[in-house]
Formats: structure tokens, sequence, C-alpha cells
């Protein structure tokens, strides 16, 4: 009994001094099943606290969530038009990537009214947004069918630049804290990339930051530590994963299919994720505060 007893107690000891004992984080229903539809993507959060994500209801929709995670149609996109990631720059307009009419839209703050910021028709789908310094967009664009993608840069002056092709299938993308790296993320591949953002936004020094040997990648946020959260699609998780590429933790979530991921609440600390396959929004709290919320919302 006693051996026992010592084993019991050493395994304790272990655990405590290895960080074996770590409790694992589950998620939270934010919003009820099936608000939104299995296309439901790009959350985002503007400086008054409001969550946003596009197909509520239906296809084409941008929906508006209230703190209590009731959900009502914000606006209609024109028709032909379904959005996919949403960005809020430092002015609190809204900028919103239309996969199918290979198209950027902006909605100024205090409008309603989308109205075309980028279109090129050489683009795929156009996907995710990050906003970089000076208000520059990046945009993820995949070519689902051939596991490709392209990489863009929108300068504040509307002018569309190809970065690179020839990619994986690019879908999540983020700029650090400090403005000085853009990580994108290929999806089929399960690799995501970092690169190195000049003065002009332009991007170089290109390096592989991690990659996973299963399931697929899609959105993904920084925190203000330069942390960064990336949704696990077909896991049900989300990883955090440090500036150096360590995994810190793994969240998990009650959906299998996470798509997005933006940062939201009273500090910041409100992880809202997007999930695919039960059209809703899943909740967990954040390590720190999210990065680009804070910068707008203090």
């Amino acid at each position: 009994m006693r051996f026992i007893l010592n084993m019991f107690i050493g395994l304790l000891f272990f655990s405590a001094f290895f960080g074996c004992g770590e409790e694992q984080r589950f998620s939270e229903d934010f919003t009820s099943e099936f608000g939104f539809t299995a296309g439901i993507e790009g959350p985002a959060v503007n400086a008054a606290g409001e969550l946003f994500a596009v197909n509520f209801e239906r296809e084409g929709t941008i929906g508006k969530v209230s703190d209590t995670g009731e959900g009502e149609v914000f606006i209609s996109l024109p028709e032909g038009s379904i959005g996919n990631g949403i960005r809020f720059d430092l002015d609190g307009n809204m900028f919103v990537a239309d996969y199918l009419g290979h198209k950027v839209y902006r909605i100024k703050k205090g409008s309603l009214t989308p109205e075309v910021w980028a279109m090129d028709s050489t683009m795929n789908q156009p996907n995710d947004l990050a906003v970089g310094p000076g208000g520059i967009l990046y945009l993820s664009d995949p070519n689902w069918a051939e596991s490709t993608g392209k990489l863009w840069m929108v300068t504040p002056e509307r002018e569309i630049l190809l970065l690179e092709e020839g990619m994986g299938t690019t879908n999540g993308i983020e700029v650090s804290p400090d403005n000085k790296t853009l990580y994108v993320n290929e999806s089929v591949q399960r690799v995501v990339w970092k690169y190195d953002i000049r003065e002009n936004g332009s991007l170089n020094n290109k390096k592989k930051f991690i990659s996973f040997p299963d399931f697929g990648l899609d959105g993904m946020r920084c925190d203000t530590q330069g942390n960064l959260y990336l949704t696990r699609y077909d896991k049900g998780t989300v990883a955090i994963v440090s500036p150096e590429g360590k995994i810190l933790e793994e969240v998990v979530l009650k959906g299998k299919k996470p798509s997005n991921i933006a940062f939201g609440g009273e500090k910041g600390l409100n992880c809202y994720v997007t999930m695919a396959d039960r059209g809703c929004i899943e909740t967990f709290e954040a390590l720190s505060p999210g990065n680009y919320y804070s910068k707008i919302h203090y």
C-alpha cells in the first residue's frame, strides 16, 4: 500500500514539475447552432466591440452579433458576391474579401454601402485579409481545385500587386504586432510561412515557420505577445504558437471545422471562432489580448 501511495505522490510531483498536469481547455458556444450557413467565415470586431461574420442566415450577407450572442443581418453584398474574410482598419472601415466576385469591398465607417476597393479578374478566390503598415492590405488567394494559391497586396492608393504565385492553397494570413512579419498558411500542405515586411510593404526572406503532419489549416490571428492562434480544420482545435514556432497550447473546440478566429470582448481576451460544421461561433479566453483589436479599441 505504501509503495502505491509513494508512486501516486511521485506521479503528482512529476506532473506538477514537468507541466504534464496542465488542464486541457475547451471552448463554449457564443451563438446558437446554424444561425449562420456552413459558409460562416471572417469574424472581425470593430472598435465599438461589435462582432461581424459572413453568411448569417443566407449566403451573401454579413451578420452582426451582439455581446449576448444574438445575430442579425448587417448588410447584404451585391448580387454575385459572397464574402469570406473581414478586417477593420485603424479608421474603422470594414474590408471584405469577395471570393466569388474576385474583389475586395470597403464599407466605410458609418455606412451600409459596399464599394469596390480592389478587383482583379486573375484572382482565384480572395479568401482572407490582413492589414499591414500604413493601411496596406494583404490577400490570400487559393485555387482549391488545383491545391495552389497566390498572395496579393493592395496599397492605400488601391494599386493591386501580385506578390507571389505558385504557392500551395494560401488561406490564413496575419501581420505580427510590430508590423515586421507576415504569416501565410497553406491549408492542404499544412505549412505556415513567414516573410519579412519591407518599409514599402513588399516581402522578402521567406521562411517556413511551422508545419503539421495532419489535418487542415485555416484562419489565424496574433495576440499582443506575437503568439499565433491557428485554426486546425477537421481537427477541431486552435493551436497557439509562440513567435519562435513552438506550440504553447491547443484549445479543443466543440465542432471539428473551425474556419477562422478573431479577438474581442472588454479586454480583447475573448477568442471568437467561426465553425463551418455547426454554423455558429464558439469562444474561449486568449492568453493575451488580440493584437489588432487592441490597436483599434484602446
